[in-house]
């Protein structure tokens, strides 16, 4: 990032066309006397043909002709000839023809030559210091411009706020970050004073100054300072990045949802993102129907992880069957059977065992489960709910070769022996009823007959 580039460099450029004085022909028939009591105020005033030399150069600056302008400058610039005040203002001339040649270089040598002059005015050598230190910093001179800046700041008794942030940038690119802070409070100083509001960017260099520190208290505050001021969905984010950081996890949240609410979420990451703050607030149902909708939009791409999200989304809401689709979409996907496992669970709550059943065989068939036994568990019993003791118990077995899974699968298989025996017990009861009926109706039968 060259912060240079998002600098705009506005030149402070020492144009004097039209308010120079120069020798008229009273001044030129003035005694000796005179020119002695006025030979300092002299000194400071050009002559006719130079004034008006300069001012058909600053006619062709106007219509563009820029080659045309410096030509006439440079024939016009003789040291030999020219008074060192004339010599400054045809100086500063050339130099303001070249920033319009985007001859950055060229204008600096011209003003050096210019700041080289001994009696060169306070209030040209101030301006002219700034345009060096701008153009300086242009050219990517950082340190030089610096040093040309501070040179400013000593002549300047009442600077504006543009030339601290200035320095704040000129630092920014030296990489002196923790240097950058004073000048921007500085620049926000003068401007208060002057009933001026501070811009927007130049928070946005003292955020950048401050996270460089990594002091995201400051951080926050300037976030939660430019949301005020300009919101915007980076503030939002930054807020919420300030929060991670300082460990307001339960302020994090809000930041979300004040930019979900706005409507400057666009990114699936950022929807994503929403959706896990949700259950990390505990608000899976928010988190189900966000992902649902943008998922259902085409802005969450319809991946293993995000229908994953969803359904555990769902499931937390205690909203088992809306997970069961996207349980089935994620499974579909996933080459492990994982997903499969959890889809056997959500069916065996909702008490559709065959559908359990289906599912838990896929999981075991595509393996990669982190615990197996759990699954044979689950399978052993959506087949004990659909009466098939024999393969329920197969899969207890297999669950009981886990340590950890010995006891409930033995109890499971012991709560089937008991199903089991009381079947034929009951069994054995209605036949032995039935064959009674059967004896006391032949009785009833005979009895008749007789």
């Amino acid at each position: 990032m060259n912060m240079n580039r998002e600098i705009s460099l506005k030149l402070c450029l020492a144009l004097v066309v039209g308010v120079l004085a120069f020798g008229s022909a009273g001044a030129q028939k003035a005694t000796d006397e005179d020119r002695d009591k006025t030979k300092t105020k002299q000194a400071q005033a050009v002559s006719k043909e130079v004034y008006e030399r300069i001012q058909k150069a600053q006619e062709m600056v106007d219509a563009k002709n820029y080659n045309g302008a410096l030509k006439s400058l440079n024939n016009l610039y003789n040291p030999d000839k020219l008074t060192e005040y004339e010599q400054a203002n045809v100086l500063n001339y050339i130099g303001f023809v070249y920033y319009n040649m985007d001859d950055t270089k060229n204008a600096i040598r011209t003003y050096e030559k210019m700041l080289a002059i001994p009696t060169l005015e306070p209030q040209q050598a101030k301006q002219t210091t700034f345009t060096m230190a701008q153009l300086l910093t242009m050219e990517e001179q950082y340190g030089k411009a610096l040093t040309t800046l501070d040179k400013w700041f000593v002549l300047e008794t009442n600077p504006a706020p543009e030339p601290f942030i200035l320095r704040a940038q000129i630092l920014y690119n030296l990489e002196r970050y923790k240097e950058m802070v004073s000048p921007i409070e500085n620049a926000m100083r003068v401007a208060k004073e002057r009933d001026k509001p501070p811009k927007e960017n130049w928070y946005g260099l003292l955020n950048f100054a401050y996270f460089q520190q990594e002091n995201y208290e400051k951080v926050r505050d300037i976030q939660i300072i430019l949301l005020e001021n300009w919101p915007k969905a980076r503030y939002w984010k930054s807020l919420a990045g300030a929060f991670t950081e300082l460990g307001q996890d339960e302020k994090l949240i809000y930041a979300y949802d004040a930019a979900h609410t706005q409507g400057m979420l666009e990114k699936d990451t950022e929807f994503v993102t929403m959706a896990q703050l949700y259950l990390q607030a505990e608000v899976p149902y928010k988190a189900a129907t966000l992902l649902e909708e943008k998922m259902n939009a085409g802005i969450v791409p319809k991946s293993e992880k995000n229908y994953r999200l969803l359904s555990q989304s769902w499931m937390l809401a205690q909203e088992d069957k809306k997970a069961i689709p996207a349980l089935q979409a994620a499974a579909k996907l996933a080459t492990h059977g994982e997903l499969n496992q959890r889809l056997a669970n959500t069916y065996l709550n909702i008490g559709n065992y065959s559908e359990c059943t289906k599912s838990a065989n896929d999981a075991i068939r595509k393996g990669g489960l982190k615990n197996p036994d759990n699954m044979q568990i689950s399978l052993g019993m959506c087949l004990y709910n659909l009466r098939r003791y024999s393969d329920a118990k197969a899969a207890f077995r297999k669950a009981s070769e886990t340590p950890r899974s010995v006891r409930t699968a033995d109890q499971w298989i012991r709560v089937i022996d008991a199903d089991v025996e009381r079947n034929r017990q009951i069994k054995l009861a209605e036949e032995a009823a039935r064959k009674k009926r059967q004896e006391l109706d032949a009785k009833k039968a005979k009895a008749l007959r007789v």
